[in-house]
């Protein structure tokens, strides 16, 4: 495996705000989430074009993205107006999903789309404000999924729920858990439950996995905030730490709190002062699939680097 410096990372894209979420497309378009209320479109140029949300609430935060067909974005709204959003290739905005069984959605981390157009929905905490659940130990975030019209809660108890995305064949969604450190994944049924949670990687101190993808070797690619650490996890469970860029000793602090107990949301911030940014998503594009996209909580454009290992498209790839 390589090993990546900071400084070989190039940027493209720029005066995005908050680009947490970055998903590539076969045509080299990339789509990015801005907490200004909307998202941004990045042209294999380079050039970016913001797309506001019209019609969303004033305080709409989008965190984690979903493309589909027509190029209509799905938006896990991350704010107190939570909610999926809508929004169309001409910014008309509409609230896709606000309750499951009755009861108002809490600020919504992830969306994601499956193969069989099925939407994966994760919830961090059912905590509000969501800071003081971001503690070792604390894990009542769930994972629900909107099928056939209904909606419905397929896994819970999970410790600060981030990306949960369904991998390449279909059969499994895997989820990042922030305050886990860890990488779980569970089977999905027929039916669209799911079976028992498997774990994938645990990861080593000072890790708080947010994004990842998949690439074609059956591995997973991993983003940390406050680390910005880059982690390869093969499909054997082997972990190869790619890039980090962090102060070893502030890292050291972070964890020390955490291991206490005590929630650390705040001092997780320290990875915005880094070159990386606080990155927080990973995917795969370039004609090739060679080359890796990363969004971040704090940088204002696209991080890019190659890889030698080839991505796996994803169900938004062909859109």
């Amino acid at each position: 495996m390589f090993k990546l410096n900071p400084s070989d990372i190039a940027v493209i894209g720029s005066g995005m705000q908050r680009p947490e979420c970055v998903l590539a497309t076969k045509s080299g378009d990339l789509f990015c989430s801005d907490s200004r209320g909307g998202y941004n479109l990045v042209k294999p140029d380079g050039q970016s074009r913001f797309v506001q949300a019209v019609g969303a609430p004033a305080d709409f935060m989008p965190n984690g993205i979903a493309l589909l067909p027509g190029r209509d974005v799905l938006a896990a709204n991350l704010a107190d107006s939570s909610g999926v959003w809508r929004i169309k290739p001409d910014g008309q905005a509409s609230l896709f999903l606000s309750e499951i069984d009755g009861v108002a959605l809490p600020p919504v981390n992830f969306v994601g789309l499956d193969d069989k157009g099925r939407i994966w929905i994760s919830v961090s905490t059912r905590v509000t404000p969501r800071h003081p659940a971001f503690k070792k130990g604390y894990g009542d975030g769930f994972i629900a999924v909107h099928d056939q019209g209904a909606t419905r809660v397929v896994a819970e108890g999970i410790a600060f729920t981030n990306e949960a995305i369904v991998d390449p064949t279909g059969e499994w969604i895997y989820v990042n858990e922030t305050v886990g450190q860890c990488t779980s994944r569970y089977p999905i049924r027929a039916d669209a439950s799911l079976g028992p949670r498997e774990l994938v990687a645990d990861y080593p101190a000072g890790t708080f996995p947010d994004g990842f993808t998949f690439d074609a070797e059956g591995g997973i690619w991993m983003v940390s905030v406050a680390s910005n650490r880059i982690i390869h996890v093969d499909r054997d469970g082997n972990q190869y730490i790619v890039c980090e860029d962090a102060d070893p000793a502030a890292i050291a602090e972070v964890q020390a709190v955490f291991d206490r107990g005590e929630p650390v949301r705040e001092m997780i911030e320290i990875g915005s002062k880094r070159r990386l940014a606080n990155i927080a998503s990973i995917g795969f594009g370039g004609p090739d699939l060679h080359t890796v996209y990363m969004g971040s909580l704090a940088h204002d454009g696209v991080q890019t680097f190659r890889s030698p290992i080839k991505g796996a498209p994803l169900v938004h790839w062909e859109f």
